[in-house]
């Protein structure tokens, strides 16, 4: 029986043809994201059936309202338009009263996920902040943001999702009082992109060895964890498949990763990325079914809105969700691209052969992991996880 070897430099389609059990290594995997279009299919099937080993029938999604905390933030990346300086146009922090209003219309809606995104640290920048911050009552940005994920707790059915950037080990455990579940992005393990002119120019922030500490912080305290790669910003294959091997690692280490996420960068007129190259469709394909066959084990994502309108071929690259998709909000991240109706997302879903299932922000098989842990979180969280979740830790609301 042919067999696709773990540590292969090189492959055939007919090693590829059936795929093990076991992850590839970092040699295959830099190999075959560079397959050409002839070897392509052969890839993706030997994704798709890592998948099926995995979980065969149930592609899942999250049904979310997307909460720009503030869109101020200290970093200036390069390819990113939802960050503002104070006064500039468009330069926003929500008031209590503006979250609660876009929760209760979720709610209303089916949501079972409120997404808190925010930039990263702005106090730190900016004296109006400051300000913002003391009229509202609080000492800082992750002050306000626990207080609102505590609010939400308190007064809907939501459960929140923080993605509030670099936090310490005592953050990280704070917030996790208040949600079940967190994420940051890593992005790129690479260092490179921090120079002068490359994506992370003037992001101190985007550090990778800063956001790999939280990462695995975050696993020391088994705090159920989304992070991810961001393809097509200056990184090499090399070091593509480096970002996905540190994600790999940890989770091996400590078993939190509920799910890795594989973006790709989508240009953005005003931003210094403006005229950057982005990755075509078969790059995109290539670098999901190598996060698949990396990572057998593992959730893997990819937003179906940055390609649309072929993102069901992402299903054959081997994924098994398809994020946060929020029937009421745009992605304020990239605003460009709107979110598909969620009729199309079952559709397209289904048409490939798989149930479309709405989970919660934290994945079903880390619902029962929290109920193990329940002395570990508050009453309240723990109240409002048991009554969204089903027997199976997907969301009640499930369709």
């Amino acid at each position: 029986m042919a067999t696709f070897f773990s540590d292969a430099l090189s492959a055939t389609p007919a090693d590829l043809a059936i795929s093990g059990e076991t992850p590839i290594s970092r040699e295959a995997a830099c190999r075959l994201l560079r397959t050409d279009a002839e070897m392509l299919p052969s890839l993706l099937s030997a994704a798709q059936l890592a998948r099926a080993r995995f979980k065969p029938a149930v592609i899942t999604y999250s049904r979310k309202v997307f909460l720009p905390l503030t869109n101020l933030c200290r970093d200036y990346c390069g390819y990113c338009t939802f960050r503002r300086d104070s006064g500039e146009p468009g330069a926003h922090t929500m008031t209590p009263d503006e979250v609660m209003v876009v929760v209760r219309a979720g709610e209303r809606m089916g949501c079972t996920e409120a997404l808190f995104s925010l930039g990263d640290k702005p106090e730190l920048l900016f004296p109006e902040m400051r300000d913002t911050l003391r009229r509202f009552g609080y000492k800082s940005t992750l002050h306000y943001l626990e207080a609102m994920c505590e609010k939400v707790l308190r007064e809907s059915s939501l459960l929140p999702h923080p993605n509030p950037g670099l936090m310490s080990a005592e953050w990280l455990e704070r917030l996790s009082r208040v949600a079940p579940s967190m994420g940051l992005m890593l992005e790129t393990t690479s260092a490179r992109l921090l120079a002068k002119n490359a994506a992370h120019d003037h992001a101190p922030d985007k550090d990778p060895a800063k956001r790999l500490r939280v990462i695995e912080d975050a696993g020391r305290q088994q705090i159920p964890f989304t992070t991810g790669i961001l393809i097509g910003i200056g990184e090499t294959p090399e070091e593509r498949v480096d970002s996905l091997v540190a994600i790999r690692d940890l989770h091996e280490k400590y078993g939190h990763i509920q799910e890795v996420i594989v973006q790709n960068f989508r240009a953005k007129s005003g931003t210094p990325m403006a005229h950057w190259p982005e990755p075509d469709r078969e790059e995109m394909l290539r670098a999901v079914a190598v996060a698949r066959l990396l990572m057998p084990k593992m959730n893997i994502q990819a937003p179906p809105n940055l390609s649309d309108p072929h993102y069901a071929d992402l299903l054959d690259a081997g994924i098994n969700d398809w994020g946060g998709v929020s029937p009421l909000t745009p992605d304020f991240i990239n605003p460009e691209k709107p979110w598909p109706h969620l009729e199309e997302l079952r559709q397209r879903t289904e048409a490939r052969g798989f149930e479309l299932r709405q989970r919660l922000p934290v994945y079903p098989e880390f619902v029962k992991q929290f109920a193990e842990q329940s002395a570990a979180h508050s009453e309240l969280l723990a109240q409002r996880l048991g009554a969204a979740a089903d027997h199976a830790g997907y969301a009640w609301r499930a369709s």
